[in-house]
């Protein structure tokens, strides 16, 4: 394994995720305001209605990353070239029978959304729709192309690619709102870069990495293991949609536009706490995958699962604590006040999926030892659990209680039923893992310390105070972590990269 690729790509990959939240702070209170509460929380609803259609590729990226680590191993070249082909073919298929989807959808937008929308809402749900579909369907076609440079660990290509389209993005959609076009330039553009980026990854892959492809034989008997294999990635794939995508859609038909704005910005700022812990381990994928695949003791599984695992901590716990005492100014300055009930929404959203993101490297052991179906199906339950709480909660309580059903089938099924799975059954120690995970604790305590402190006595909501005292925060936070929590192989990630940094600069 190329290590430079892995660490320079896990670095690239905070570096893209550090410039998309300062891109995202500048743009998003410009995009807000130019689109209106209204139009911004149409857009959000219609999203969570096409993201569902996203459920249509059906586990088979981790599925291709599987067998292909397998074939790799084995130096089984003509396979590989089938098992790119025959990706292909599937995802061209899928594509088409998504648009197909899509344009039934947008026959009857009443009857999906309800009665809370105005016709003019209506007519725009319809194009919007049909562009989202559209770009749903092009990424379909993609992920082969995208699953084999991960699979190669091309981590600096991807990352960079990814770090282009976050300073791109927002000036091209900026301009379509600017000229007056709305929600609907704004998917265009999107849809656009997004078109490019994958035509720039086919490229790529074609000539950088030499990928093959075989059309001639559709091997049916691999087919019917993938199926099999992602048949439950598939049902974690559709609650995730539940977990994730449902509050809206409900809020939406009981109370309109509005309230989906208030949560959708919440879900955004979510989606950026997944993000992070998500960028970590995903660089770990193609190592899993060979571990398992040359039988590799679980102990080891057990070391990468922890290690990975404090890492992931390590940030998210800085994330979280700050925005428990920086996240209601911050909202209040950035998105304006007729957004503060996000804050609640998000602390709901983050508190209770923060065990599973520093334990997500599980899910590609569980798919690499092909024991993924229990998950899957406690999800599942879980996620019906979610629904049927969600529903009333979000009648009484809007999108508080919306997002309060979700906290409890997070806390139940991600919490507590997984960790027992992976100690008994997948064979990772999770005693050993959580002894790691604790150890950490008194680092978060002078931090924590100095948040109530400020909270009670000086104003947030003035900028230069939030700036300040927030800038301070963080300060006291990594000191604190790096004298009470770090353990030296987790400051050697960090020592190296800043002495080389000096040394360079010396040089």
């Amino acid at each position: 394994m190329n290590v430079n690729q892995l660490k320079l790509g896990a670095l690239l990959s905070y570096i893209s995720i550090s410039l998309g939240y300062i891109v995202s702070i500048i743009y998003t209170p410009i995009m807000l305001r130019l689109l209106g509460q209204n139009e911004y929380g149409l857009y959000n609803l219609v999203s969570s209605v096409v993201s569902y259609l996203s459920v249509f590729n059906f586990g088979f990226g981790s599925a291709y990353i599987r067998y292909y680590s397998v074939y790799k191993v084995n130096n089984e070249k003509k396979n590989i070239a089938k098992l790119n082909g025959m990706f292909l073919f599937i995802y061209f298929v899928i594509g088409l029978f998504t648009i197909a989807i899509g344009i039934l959808l947008t026959s009857d937008p009443r009857l999906i959304y309800g009665s809370k929308l105005t016709s003019e809402e209506l007519s725009k749900a319809k194009i919007l729709m049909i562009f989202l579909v559209v770009n749903l369907a092009i990424s379909f076609f993609n992920i082969v192309f995208n699953s084999y440079i991960t699979v190669n660990e091309k981590f600096i290509f991807q990352n960079l690619i990814q770090m282009i389209k976050i300073i791109i993005n927002p000036f091209f959609v900026l301009c379509a709102l600017l000229m007056g076009y709305g929600s609907v330039g704004m998917v265009i553009a999107t849809t656009i870069i997004n078109i490019v980026v994958e035509i720039v990854n086919v490229i790529y892959c074609k000539r950088k990495l030499y990928m093959n492809f075989s059309f001639t034989e559709f091997d049916l008997k691999l087919m019917k293991e993938m199926t099999i294999f992602s048949s439950y990635i598939f049902i974690n794939l559709v609650i995730d949609q539940i977990n994730w995508n449902i509050d809206k859609f409900i809020i939406g038909r009981f109370y309109g536009t509005v309230a989906v704005a208030v949560y959708g910005l919440a879900s955004q700022l979510n989606s950026y706490y997944l993000t992070i812990s998500s960028t970590i381990s995903n660089v770990f994928i193609p190592r899993v995958h060979k571990l398992v695949a040359s039988y590799t003791d679980n102990f080891e599984l057990t070391k990468l699962f922890t290690k990975i695992g404090r890492i992931q901590f390590i940030i998210l716990s800085l994330v979280l604590t700050g925005f428990f005492f920086f996240g209601r100014p911050f909202i209040n300055i950035w998105a304006g006040i007729n957004y503060d009930d996000s804050f609640s929404i998000v602390l709901l959203l983050i508190i209770p999926v923060t065990v599973p993101l520093i334990q997500n490297i599980g899910i590609e052991i569980q798919r690499a030892k092909n024991m993924h179906k229990f998950r899957s199906l406690v999800y599942l339950f879980m996620s019906i659990v979610n629904l049927a709480i969600s529903i009333p909660l979000c009648k009484m309580y809007g999108g508080v209680g919306a997002a309060f059903g979700t906290a409890i089938s997070l806390v139940i099924g991600n919490g507590l039923v997984m960790n027992w799975y992976y100690h008994s059954k997948i064979g990772i120690d999770i005693k050993y893992f959580w002894k790691h995970i604790i150890s950490l604790i008194p680092a978060l305590i002078p931090p924590i310390f100095f948040g109530i402190l400020i909270v009670n006595l000086f104003n947030l909501y003035h900028t230069i105070n939030f700036l300040i005292f927030g800038t301070c925060y963080v300060f006291i936070f990594c000191i604190s972590m790096w004298y009470f929590g770090m353990n030296s192989y987790e400051k050697e990630l960090i020592k190296k990269p800043m002495l080389n940094i000096l040394f360079f600069k010396r040089k």
